[in-house]
């Protein structure tokens, strides 16, 4: 079995979302120690956003020289992600949604043809066999009939965007983490209470 771990945050080793899914992957591995490990650090090493160029690739045009190590790069995230069997993201809310980081790996894996297709039906996704585990944190509240729930577009894009290509996601959730420290503290021991209470398989 193949997991794959992804982080988003900037922080380094002050990222809630590190520690939380750090715990997740480690709770993971406790339950099945032959479990195969792939790690990417898209802050450390980010993909470059997309650009006409990218686009025009895909769609069979000739792409310049310059862009072969980024193609390279692209098709190297896109296999990752169809070889893992579980996929275990640390994902903090930047400015009300997901780092941008994370937003150039998700556009190398929603991919037509590889994740979903578009049918007489409408589009189908085709990722559906994976496990795909999200810690998530927000430095305030964001909860249906919170003040600042219009504005939470982390969880809800997610949601939306692995639920298009077939996965229902699970989520680790560390809100509040901004507030004060007695608000972070109880967020992260929640949550890592959760990674450690999740489900094995």
């Amino acid at each position: 079995m193949k997991l794959l771990h992804i982080d988003s945050s900037v922080l380094g080793p002050h990222s809630v979302s590190r520690q939380v899914s750090a715990a997740i992957v480690d709770r993971l591995k406790q339950a099945t120690p032959s479990l195969e490990l792939v790690y990417r650090d898209l802050s450390q090493t980010p993909l470059a956003h997309l650009s006409g160029s990218h686009l025009a690739a895909a769609q069979g045009a000739p792409a310049p020289a310059e862009l072969g190590p980024d193609l390279a790069a692209s098709a190297a995230a896109l296999d990752e992600f169809l070889a893992a069997d579980v996929v275990v993201i640390g994902a903090p809310m930047y400015n009300f949604t997901i780092p941008s980081q994370l937003k150039a790996w998700i556009d190398r894996i929603v991919v037509a043809g590889k994740t979903f297709s578009y049918g007489a039906n409408g589009p189908q996704g085709l990722a559906g066999g994976k496990r795909v585990i999200l810690a998530i944190s927000r430095g305030g509240y964001y909860g249906a009939g919170s003040p600042a729930a219009a504005l939470e577009h982390l969880e809800t894009y997610l949601r939306g965007v692995f639920g298009f290509i077939g996965i229902n996601p699970e989520f680790i959730v560390a809100d509040g983490i901004q507030v004060g420290p007695e608000h972070r503290e109880k967020a992260i021991a929640g949550a890592l209470q959760a990674a450690t209470n999740l489900r094995a398989a």
